[in-house]
Formats: C-alpha cells, structure tokens, sequence
C-alpha cells in the first residue's frame, strides 16, 4: 500500500497536494484521493472521524493528552501533526502523525504483538537440566 509522496524543497506532499492544501479540504472531499478501499472506509466512517477530530482538537487546547482505543479511525489532514495515544490492547503507544500516514488507520501505528525473544531452555527442558533442578 505505497502511497505517491513526494518531497520537494523539503516540503513533502500527498498526491500531488501540500498539507495546507489538504487541510483545507473537507474530509469527504480528501476521500476522493484515496485509493477506493480507504475511500469508501472514509465514506462511512464520516461521522466518526469527524467527531474524533472535533474531540482531539478541544482536549489539545486543554494541554491534555489524546488517548484512543479506536484503532480503525482512518487517518485525515486534520489530524496531522497531533500527538494521540493508541491502545494495542496492553498500553498507550504515543504516536505523532505525520503526513506520510494519511489514508492509513491508526492501529496499523499501534503494533498489538511484541517481537518474542527466546531465551535459553527452562529446567527440565532438556536430560541435562533435570539433573542440575535435583541438586
């Protein structure tokens, strides 16, 4: 799911659009340049996301944090430079968002499985290791 971002004179865009442009956009009209899954995922999500923006915007002017457990709210321009906490089931991941995260849902941010790291066998694993748990 690569999107088209380019960098120009370090000011990066999003199809084409710089993020003041894309800013001024209303949300169903940023829809029309997502690809169609997101698009229509954005479609119906309308009310959700909007209310979600409404919401992080007034607890930002609060100086309090953005806290979510809502992993499938699809990313918009108004969102982009917000400091939100998603939940992945265990903790709050901190997450800042940037421009090359439009079109993507916040969970995809949010990792809900560790990398496991294995350590060596546990007593009674192996013949060898019985015999030092008896001492």
């Amino acid at each position: 799911m690569a999107e088209k971002i380019e960098t120009s004179k370090k000011q990066l865009t999003f199809r084409g659009k710089t993020i003041d442009e894309l800013k001024a956009l209303e949300t169903r009209e940023f829809a029309k340049h997502l690809k169609s899954r997101t698009r229509r995922a954005v479609l119906r999500q309308f009310q959700e996301i909007e209310n979600f923006v409404i919401r992080a915007k007034k607890k930002m002017e609060k100086n309090k944090p953005i806290r979510t457990h809502k992993r499938t709210v699809i990313i918009v321009p108004q969102m982009v430079g917000m400091k939100i906490s998603v939940y992945n089931g265990k903790e709050f991941v901190p997450i800042e968002v940037t421009i090359q995260m439009l079109g993507h849902r916040l969970g995809e941010f949010s990792m809900t499985r560790a990398k496991i790291k294995h350590s060596g066998a546990g007593i009674g694993a192996s013949k060898g290791s019985k015999m030092k748990a008896k001492k």
